[in-house]
């Protein structure tokens, strides 16, 4: 008698494989923004860790999050993760506060960009900084580790939970942005009114950078 099919590895009770995610339009509009700006706008909202930076220069990330909550030193839940996101969707990856191991790499890397994956956020390290430039996914992360994971098939792990950053919450299907200056993660509820308000800022300091090499003092542009 045939027994029972096989579960999929990127199935589970730990696993939501179907989130709602901020809209199309609103990635889109703040593809264009500033990570300050952003949170800025949105009340100083969202700040991840600052310790978080782009791996390579001159690449940013903006897209849906599809949250990760991965045991220390094991990087089995990442691989699982990058079959469970969509085209466009962005890992955001809590790595249990255990940060010097090289979760993710080149083969990692090549993997999700095959699947359209917009990028990486994690809050530890990642490896092969060398040629993740090459690869072309945007990556940030805590810095660069050759320490090597685990793969425990008994560790449990959370995809599209919530996930803490110090004292900001990362739901799945948030609004994330990253860029030289850091990451921020908005609301999904918000992220439409936070990037309207952000594209407002930017027009407004636009103008005011203008008045500024014609000659006016900060102290007098914002009445200081």
């Amino acid at each position: 008698m045939d027994g029972p099919a096989p579960r999929s590895p990127c199935s589970g009770p730990t696993i939501r494989a179907v989130i709602e995610r901020v809209d199309a339009a609103t990635v889109a509009a703040a593809s264009g923004l500033p990570a300050s700006t952003l949170h800025e706008a949105g009340g100083r909202i969202g700040v991840l860790p600052t310790a978080i930076k782009p791996v390579t220069t001159g690449l940013r990330v903006c897209g849906p999050a599809v949250t990760v909550h991965s045991p220390g030193g094991d990087n089995l839940w990442l691989h699982r993760a990058i079959y469970v996101a969509q085209p466009g969707d962005v890992l955001v990856v809590h790595a249990s506060g255990v940060y010097d191991y090289g979760y993710w790499g080149e083969i990692m890397s090549t993997a999700a960009q095959a699947r359209g994956l917009g990028g990486l956020v994690i809050d530890g390290c990642v490896r092969d900084g060398e040629v993740l430039r090459d690869v072309g996914l945007p990556i940030f992360a805590r810095g660069l580790s050759i320490r090597g994971t685990g793969k425990d098939q008994r560790a449990i792990g959370w995809i599209n939970a919530p996930v803490l950053f110090d004292g900001v919450t990362v739901q799945p299907g948030d609004l994330v942005v990253g860029d030289a200056d850091g990451v921020v993660a908005i609301p999904r509820a918000l992220a439409p009114e936070v990037v309207e308000a952000a594209g407002r800022r930017e027009r407004l300091e636009g103008d005011v950078m203008r008045r500024l090499r014609e000659g006016e003092r900060t102290l007098d542009v914002y009445q200081f």
